[in-house]
């Protein structure tokens, strides 16, 4: 079963509002990883090394996740500040939705085997919002 759930982006202060998302909601962060935390194979700009590249707090049955935008995105506003992630049974229904979701609109990051373990992409649908695209294999 699919499962939605929101991610935010932020321009350079994503630690400070998920640690009040956490003081109201509760709960422990499920994951914390900083751009720093990349392979050398994706080196990050020095400059960004200790913001935040995800996040994710549970809450109930979903997840609220974000990070930081990197220089080399677009520039956070009103409008691209936020994505739908969904979470799906298989590569092949990944590939699926991605192909859907894509069509008429455009590519941002192709489906493929991201180094944080998930079969992974992003796209932005031919309406102007932006979908992220994965299956975690090791929960497979």
């Amino acid at each position: 079963m699919a499962v939605l759930n929101p991610y935010l982006n932020f321009q350079d202060n994503c630690m400070e509002a998920f640690d009040f998302y956490k003081s109201v909601f509760g709960g422990e962060f499920a994951m914390l990883m900083r751009f720093s935390e990349m392979p050398p194979e994706h080196p990050c700009d020095p400059s960004e090394k200790d913001k935040i590249m995800h996040v994710a707090l549970p809450i109930g049955q979903s997840v609220l996740m974000g990070s930081d935008s990197p220089k080399e995105m677009d520039k956070v506003q009103t409008g691209n500040n936020f994505s739908i992630s969904i979470s799906t049974d298989s590569n092949g229904q990944a590939d699926e939705y991605f192909k859907g979701l894509s069509q008429g609109g455009t590519v941002i990051m192709p489906m493929g085997d991201a180094f944080w373990g998930s079969y992974f992409g992003m796209c932005r649908d031919k309406f102007g919002v932006n979908w992220m695209i994965s299956h975690d294999k090791r929960s497979a």
